[in-house]
């Protein structure tokens, strides 16, 4: 058990920690995954719950001992974020949950096929959750989240490109915005917008795709096209998820973070009044891949 694990040990049958029907996070090898409780019962002294995992088939149902749950909270799904953000989108939901029942292998199909003009993020030893920088992102926007890697990993199906608009093009929309609003600009806040492209464009192949988006990255941003130029809202939202562990190796000084943290949570909020304008509401198989995304995982 880790430290992000509940420690509720409930050995009264008079009341259940949890209800039927209540969403839950439920854990397994050391991620958190959203379920919904199924049943509750007090057996050998403890509670458990039978879990159904959100977007999953029911074969994947099963009972897990209370201390294996969290509550649906604010705080526990910035808990369970930053689990995600260690483990790293690329070891996606899919992947993982494969491995339940077989050993896990490597996967070196990827990094066989990154191109020469890649800017690759070099590996940083694992920042501990409770050191990464804190960047809260709003319920609507994390639910987008968790429909995108529906779509992709669940669904096989991938963002149309290219996006408009495209990554730079919202960030000279909130320019715009933040000019109108406030009469000025500072100097700090363009440098932001200017690193957040320029974070986007090198994270974006090494830490921001499904597996099963690969192939798309490929044909869409052939030598000297820069992703923010094509990709959109979806792919940009990722990057906030990753950027605590990508800000948390950074030198920035304590007050310029401060700042930082500020700028970053109002583009949030931009992006979540926006939302219905920049986020797809579906997205699409492409024909080449229809049946072959079928089969990935295998």
């Amino acid at each position: 058990m880790d430290s992000a694990t509940p420690t509720h040990t409930h050995s009264s049958k008079s009341q259940p920690p949890f209800a039927v029907a209540e969403k839950v996070l439920a854990k397994h090898k050391g991620r958190f995954y959203e379920a919904k409780v199924r049943q509750v019962e007090f057996k050998e002294g403890q509670w458990r719950c039978f879990v159904h995992y959100l977007g999953w088939k029911k074969s994947w149902d099963e009972w897990l001992a209370t201390d294996c749950l969290m509550k649906d909270t604010e705080e526990n799904m910035q808990i369970k974020l930053a689990i995600d953000e260690k483990f790293g989108h690329d070891k996606s939901t899919k992947i993982h949950r494969a491995s339940f029942n077989k050993p896990k292998t490597p996967n070196n199909e990827s990094r066989g096929r990154k191109r020469k003009s890649e800017t690759p993020i070099k590996e940083k030893p694992e920042v501990p959750p409770d050191k990464l920088v804190s960047i809260q992102i709003p319920p609507t926007l994390r639910k987008q989240l968790v429909d995108d890697c529906e779509f992709i990993t669940h669904l096989g199906k991938l963002v149309k490109l290219p996006r408009t608009p495209n990554v730079n093009d919202i960030m000279k929309n909130y320019f715009d915005y933040r000019l109108k609003k406030c009469g000025s600009i500072s100097d700090s806040v363009e440098e932001i917008l200017k690193g957040l492209c320029c974070y986007f464009d090198k994270a974006l192949p090494v830490k921001l795709l499904y597996k099963n988006e690969r192939q798309q990255y490929q044909e869409a941003c052939p030598d000297n096209t820069t992703p923010s130029t094509v990709y959109g809202a979806e792919h940009l939202l990722r990057l906030f998820v990753k950027l605590p562990e990508l800000l948390s190796h950074a030198s920035i000084e304590e007050e310029s973070m401060t700042e930082l943290q500020a700028q970053l949570v109002d583009i949030l909020r931009f992006l979540q009044r926006n939302q219905s304008t920049y986020f797809l509401s579906t997205y699409h198989v492409p024909d080449d891949i229809e049946n072959s995304t079928n089969k990935q995982g295998d």
